[in-house]
């Protein structure tokens, strides 16, 4: 057969162009930028475990082979599977967008691995769609079945599934619809896209939609009602357009092409087609382009132009040879005898039909054929009849444990009944000592925090400012005292508050002492970046207590500036530390101070809040700690304490 230089390489060189592209790409993995190497290792160490998280993560570089290998390979090293399986599929997605099958199902194999290794339904879903689809196109209909019911049963464990788990259900339902097609089951294909197109809908998927408008058109083309095809094809090309979907316009308008072809309008869809290969060639989908000149080919036959017609199928039928598209090869067949007939050729013609005839019967398999549409009309009935047999011999089987332990059961019930009596009598009066343990250290702490001392002084030195005229101050003071006991009161109420909280009450607190300090005090606050005071939640009123201690045995007996730094800071994620520092004369003094002193007084407020940390500790995997720590400069000399508590968050 002779036909141009031109023509005959057509379809080569874009595969010669993805092929070369592929193998530079291969040749220089090593080439990864920095600023990608770095996204790379930022992204495993927070290891997302949803599709859509990684998606938005990876959304430039997703159609990188390169990138996504490199990916692949790094997630796999450091135990992310769930970040491997996401780049095996997104280089799946790249073989199978050109026609390189057998690649393409390798890729998304290892991808449900990795899924399944990772214990990730979503992605495993994903995985099994996407390999239902590959077997559907190499025309493996029965174990493209298989999978597309395994995708559904596997999405319907999960109570509340994700977008992208409902995404994957709509597309194993669109998947089911076009196997049904494929045996020419149309109104149960038509019935099938519905169900789909229903999921499409709640999801607002224009894409879903476009792609069931375009299956159901199919099937009412298959049928024989052309009007409703047409019908189905321009919404779909509607919703396509609104998406900027360039693949589903080529689909749309081959389709509509197809249609205008059987009504009787070749140079029309001819016009359309020959708009639309331009376009598939830059797609670089073999079955699309191999589809889309076989039909140029079919216009060209019906507006007699012979030549023409049979270069563009001997191209196209080259082209499904190369890469096994058999329904492509029995269509180019089909008309390369319909041309030869028309020729004269009747030889010809008949080597053509015999091997279209061959290629059609690969394609439907009766065996495939019978098993699948058995299953098929099986599928949701079995499923339901294997429940309710299920339930009905559990049910059995309890009705007759009953009558034979009747006797048996009745006494247990009885003693079981007993002790739980006794269980639960015991232990509410282990809850209810509880209870009043923690009620009697709520009251104490709130008498700690609100002691008549304290008040008094407080509101002593408002006084001060008052009577020496000073209004201002008197006011930003008073309002200070006056939301410091509204803080403190509220606080009392809680078991546990967000740590912004209970820095804001502490720091109300140390602006209430500075008065009594005659502002000598330097009180500051550090929190580490990786801490969000707003999301930690520590025991209310618990720091007041360290803080006082401070003052007034560590700072009341020096002279000079008085410092005071509070430190968040956090070591891995189960503990957060607080440190309390004081440039104070040191313990030892301290004491020495108080010992000399006439009258004594013991601070319970340590106590108290050391028993509430146990408390509270009851709740978590670890247990808190309280560690005073005095501190000494290069000569021995005491320059202050620091408290370091360690609460748990876990």
């Amino acid at each position: 057969m002779q036909f141009s230089s031109k023509l005959r390489h057509l379809w080569r060189r874009p595969l010669c162009a993805v092929l070369l592209i592929f193998s530079i790409q291969e040749c220089f993995t090593q080439v990864v930028s920095d600023s990608f190497i770095k996204k790379s290792d930022s992204l495993i160490i927070k290891s997302p475990k949803t599709y859509q998280e990684i998606n938005a993560a990876l959304e430039l570089e997703q159609n990188d082979t390169v990138l996504m290998r490199f990916f692949a390979n790094n997630a796999a090293d450091r135990k992310y599977f769930v970040g491997q399986s996401f780049a095996l599929n997104q280089l799946g997605k790249r073989y199978l967008d050109i026609s390189e099958f057998s690649k393409s199902l390798a890729l998304y194999q290892r991808a449900l691995k990795a899924a399944e290794e990772a214990n990730n339904i979503e992605f495993e879903v994903h995985s099994l769609n996407m390999i239902s689809v590959i077997l559907r196109r190499t025309d493996a209909i029965k174990s493209s079945l298989d999978y597309s019911q395994k995708t559904l049963m596997l999405a319907e464990t999960v109570e509340k599934p994700s977008n992208e788990l409902k995404r994957s259900m709509m597309v194993a339902m669109n998947a089911i619809g076009n196997i049904y097609q494929i045996l020419e089951q149309y109104d149960l294909a038509i019935a099938q896209f519905g169900t789909s197109m229903e999921a499409a809908r709640e999801m607002e998927s224009e894409s879903g939609l476009a792609i069931n408008y375009q299956n159901i058109g199919e099937s009412y083309e298959a049928k024989g009602m052309l009007a409703e095809a047409m019908e189905n094809f321009q919404t779909a090309l509607v919703y396509n357009e609104r998406i900027n979907s360039e693949r589903g316009r080529i689909m749309c308008n081959y389709n509509i092409a197809h249609v205008l072809v059987h009504q009787g309008h070749p140079k029309e869809a001819l016009t359309l087609l020959e708009n639309t290969l331009s376009p598939a060639e830059t797609l670089d989908d073999k079955t699309i382009l191999s589809t889309i000149l076989i039909n140029i080919g079919w216009a060209m036959i019906d507006l007699n132009r012979y030549v023409d017609a049979r270069s563009k199928l001997v191209i196209g039928l080259k082209m499904a040879e190369h890469y096994k598209l058999h329904s492509e090869i029995s269509e180019a067949n089909k008309f390369l005898s319909d041309l030869s007939a028309k020729e004269g050729d009747f030889e010809k013609a008949l080597e053509y039909h015999k091997t279209s005839l061959r290629y059609e019967q690969i394609v439907s398999n009766d065996r495939n054929r019978r098993y699948v549409a058995d299953v098929i009309s099986r599928h949701d009935s079995e499923r339901r009849s294997n429940e309710n047999a299920a339930l009905a011999v559990e049910n059995q089987n309890y009705k007759v444990q009953l009558r034979k332990n009747q006797t048996i059961l009745l006494v247990s019930g009885i003693a079981l009944a007993l002790l739980a009596g006794i269980f639960y009598i015991l232990y509410r009066q282990y809850q209810l000592k509880s209870e009043k343990k923690v009620l009697t250290l709520e009251q104490s702490m709130l008498r700690s925090q609100m002691n008549p001392h304290f008040l008094f002084n407080s509101l002593n030195s408002i006084k001060l400012y008052i009577i020496n005229n000073e209004q201002k101050n008197a006011v930003h003071y008073l309002n200070k005292f006056s939301k410091l006991v509204r803080k403190i009161l509220e606080a009392s109420a809680l078991k546990e508050i967000p740590l912004a909280e209970e820095l804001e009450t502490v720091e109300l607190y140390m602006n209430i002492e500075d008065i009594r300090f005659s502002n000598e005090l330097d009180f500051k606050i550090k929190v580490d970046e990786n801490i969000d005071v707003h999301q930690v939640k520590i025991p209310s009123l618990i720091l007041q207590p360290f803080l006082e201690n401070a003052l007034w045995h560590g700072l009341s007996s020096k002279e000079g500036l008085k410092k005071i730094q509070l430190h968040i800071s956090r070591d891995g994620s189960e503990y957060i530390y607080i440190s309390i520092t004081d440039n104070g004369v040191g313990r030892e003094a301290a004491q020495i101070i108080k010992e000399g002193k006439v009258l004594k007084r013991k601070s319970m407020g340590i106590d108290i809040t050391k028993e509430r940390l146990a408390n509270f500790s009851r709740d978590y995997q670890n247990s808190f700690e309280v560690e005073m720590l005095d501190l000494y400069d290069d000569q021995g000399t005491a320059t202050g304490t620091r408290v370091v508590l360690r609460i748990p968050t876990i």
